[in-house]
């Protein structure tokens, strides 16, 4: 069970003259840093900061997630701050000391955000949306533990493909603990943090059983949202309101940060790539689940087609047809199992650390790997590619207060409304604010997978920025698609109106954004495989 969220409120608890006054005292720092804007990636995956060696690595890190992880909050304990704090992302590379411990880390974190992005920030509350928790007319239908013990809750996973339903066993829960587990256990449900209203003391025994969102079509009328299982189950309500909740306030912070050093590259000389040492390739038995993930540095890919493995390493959309050229049919078939370790050049002198690689590094392992192996030879080149341009037809956008942070989320907007739960069918729900023409163009390419593979064209001609909510089903559940398997445009996703309630996202955008996506082709870059080799060299 996380202690985030409680470690969390208790540093919130803290008084401001407390914040003010290791502030104002002179906090550890790192060595040397190397911080720049890091390279654009279309399709990003959630990273943390992370040491290897005597180096403080954090890729692709947004301002707010670096406030966060710095000081040791939730990311949505920490409120106000510049349009851009979500947006922006930063590569920070930092030397340390030998064996500096994890608090250290962050109070290094904390000195070079003051240092180099000048952050000023202060604790505050402010009433934000939550969940509330809360008893229900009927009595609880827990059991309140009968003896002394450590929280303990079991999360169970489907025992077979045709169960639609998880189960969480808890034992020794205090309702506050059960507050901050929901978001984690049912995170597509809940989007908001979970405020304990119970006003029950003690902890509980109890059992709850629920239908993770992704699977609500699935389990047609047997599906059950997270709500009603709490209602229903435990005796208690789960309903989305707002609080006043502790946050920590950013009063200022730059966007750009300070120059490096302009000796950098002899201070802080770049670490040699991380590689793989030993990769083990195997033909894929039939009938597994495809399973992509990083233990300990270490990539364990199984049932997967190169398709998916180049996709990723070139940040390509894995569901595109023509941003990759010259790819043979088999690359979409042949399946692989791949066990790769990764080399552990650290010297025997320094302090062990478990070795670790995110996401920008492990692309790279991945091509030279591909390379390797299957001899895949490829180069870029700008090619003529199906694209859509966004026009405004009769626009239903609200304008935004330019002052607000850009962000997009999944979940409900403002006004908590959830068509997700009523129709399962529309199982996509984006809620944006404080968003151009142009960024909406962007973001449409990262949300809708399935639809759209290149950047969106913004000739709307709407000027500002725009907040709305965007309510949609995922491409694999209409009859929608970009290309035809001929690889020719097809007009399917104009108009995909479904018996089932489906609704693509060219019908969405049109009906409730009043604006519209139109086809066209222009020229972008795209990957061309010169050679590759059906079967990969010997192990």
């Amino acid at each position: 069970m996380k202690r985030r969220a409680f470690a969390m409120m208790i540093f919130l608890a803290s008084s401001a003259r407390c914040l003010a006054a290791q502030t104002a005292a002179k906090l550890p720092e790192f060595q040397a840093a190397d911080v720049r804007v890091s390279p654009h990636r279309r399709f990003l995956f959630g990273e943390e900061g992370f040491v290897r060696g005597d180096r403080y690595i954090f890729h692709q890190a947004t301002m707010l997630e670096l406030i966060a992880t710095a000081y040791s909050v939730d990311e949505s304990k920490v409120a106000a701050g510049p349009p851009w704090l979500e947006t922006d992302r930063f590569d920070v590379v930092a030397r340390i000391p030998p064996g500096t411990p994890p608090a250290t880390l962050k109070l290094m974190l904390r000195s070079l955000l003051a240092d180099r992005f000048k952050l000023q920030l202060h604790n505050g509350t402010l009433s934000q949306p939550a969940f509330m928790l809360s008893s229900a007319k009927a009595p609880v239908k827990m059991k309140q533990s009968d003896q002394e013990g450590e929280a303990d809750c079991k999360f169970q996973e489907p025992a077979s493909q045709t169960e639609t339903s998880v189960v969480v066993s808890c034992h020794h829960t205090t309702m506050e603990e059960l507050a901050q587990n929901l978001p984690d256990w049912a995170g597509a449900y809940i989007t908001d943090p979970v405020v304990d209203a119970t006003g029950l003391k003690g902890s509980w025994d109890f059992d709850v059983k629920w239908t993770p969102r992704r699977w609500m079509q699935k389990a047609g009328p047997d599906g059950i949202s997270i709500f009603d299982a709490v209602e229903k189950e435990l005796g208690l309500k789960l309903e989305r309101q707002t609080a006043p909740r502790p946050v920590l306030i950013v009063d200022s912070v730059n966007r750009k940060p300070t120059p490096n050093a302009p000796d950098l590259a002899r201070i802080l000389p770049p670490m040699p790539p991380p590689q793989f040492d030993v990769a083990v390739i195997k033909p894929s038995k039939p009938g597994r689940n495809t399973d992509i993930g990083l233990d300990g540095g270490n990539l364990d890919a199984r049932n997967a087609t190169l398709k998916t493995l180049i996709a990723f390493a070139w940040d390509l959309s894995e569901n595109g047809r023509e941003e990759l050229v010259g790819a043979p049919k088999w690359l979409d078939s042949d399946r692989f199992d791949i066990q790769a370790k990764l080399l552990d050049d650290t010297p025997a002198s320094s302090v062990p650390n478990p070795i670790r690689v995110d996401v920008e590094e492990l692309r790279h392992m991945l091509q030279v790997l591909l390379a390797d192996r299957f001899q895949l030879k490829t180069h870029i080149e700008e090619r003529p590619v199906l694209a859509y341009t966004l026009i405004a037809v009769k626009p239903k956008l609200t304008p935004a207060d330019p002052s607000s942070r850009t962000r997009c989320k999944e979940g409900p907007g403002p006004d908590g409304n959830d068509p997700r739960i009523a129709n399962p069918v529309l199982n996509r729900l984006v809620s944006c604010q404080n968003m151009t023409m142009a960024q909406v163009g962007e973001m449409l390419q990262t949300v809708a997978g399935g639809y759209i593979f290149q950047p969106v064209l913004d000739a709307t001609g709407l000027k500002g920025s725009w907040n709305f909510t965007l309510s949609f089903s995922s491409a694999g559940l209409t009859n929608s698609h970009e290309i035809s398997p001929s690889g020719t445009p097809t007009t399917a996703g104009v108009s995909a109106s479904d018996p089932s309630g489906a609704l693509s996202l060219f019908d969405a955008v049109n009906r409730q954004l009043g604006l519209k996506l139109e086809k066209q082709r222009r020229t972008a870059p795209v990957l061309v495989i010169d050679h590759i080799d059906e079967k990969p060299t010997a192990n």
